[in-house]
């Protein structure tokens, strides 16, 4: 008789088992159960990913099969073979640490970066980009929320950061929740202020960018064009 994962006792399910007991806790073909969703005519998901295993040696082998050999075993469609082979590729890339470098070489990818996150806030936060020496994005940081005023941002917390990811340099990014990205008078002394020490500590300060509805201002090249 063929019975669904619906149709099983609740702690046995692989989801709530998860849920309750942790990944750790399940065995391969309930991880795989999880990943097909859903099973097929009169296959449940664990029935089909018990088939799936028993068609292998080892479970290794599962990251050098095609979506065309998948897709051979009845009840395996395009979908669920691509929610697998997605699956093993992200954990392949946990487990080596391997991740997308983001690299930042001009204002606009700063904006591309950061205008998503940014332009719907009501509060101005600033936010430091940490670099490596090619300016490949390391992490980001948000350092402070409110308005922007030398007493309230000091560079011992922003250049602690700088040294703890051993970054090349970094870049200051706030938002104006007003629209008009212009710089205050403020803005321009923070920027200087980062610029100097920034200089004393060998951490580049690259350039501080206003986003500002859709709009950006990168106040280095405002500075060097409003003397």
């Amino acid at each position: 008789m063929y019975y669904k994962i619906k149709d099983m006792p609740v702690q046995e399910r692989p989801r709530e088992r998860l849920l309750k007991l942790g990944p750790k806790s399940l065995s391969s073909y309930e991880l795989l159960a999880i990943i097909f969703h859903f099973g097929y005519l009169d296959q449940s998901a664990l029935d089909l990913a018990k088939i799936l295993l028993n068609q292998i040696n080892n479970i290794s082998e599962l990251k050098n099969m095609t979506i065309k050999e998948l897709t051979k075993i009845r009840g395996i469609g395009q979908t669920k073979a691509i929610s697998l082979l997605a699956a093993i590729e992200l954990g392949e890339r946990v487990l080596k640490g391997h991740e997308e470098k983001i690299q930042i070489a001009s204002p606009n990818d700063v904006f591309t970066l950061l205008k998503y996150d940014m332009i719907t806030l009501q509060q101005e936060v600033l936010i430091a980009l940490f670099l490596d020496v090619k300016t490949n994005l390391i992490t980001k940081k948000q350092i402070y929320k409110g308005g922007l005023t030398q007493s309230l941002i000091h560079p011992r917390e922003v250049f602690k950061y700088a040294v703890k990811y051993s970054a090349y340099s970094l870049i200051l990014v706030h938002n104006h929740p007003s629209g008009d990205p212009t710089p205050s008078k403020q803005d321009i002394e923070v920027t200087k202020r980062f610029d100097e020490i920034g200089k004393l500590l060998q951490i580049e300060l690259l350039d501080h960018i206003i986003i500002a509805n859709n709009n950006y201002l990168s106040i280095k090249d405002y500075m060097k064009t409003n003397k």
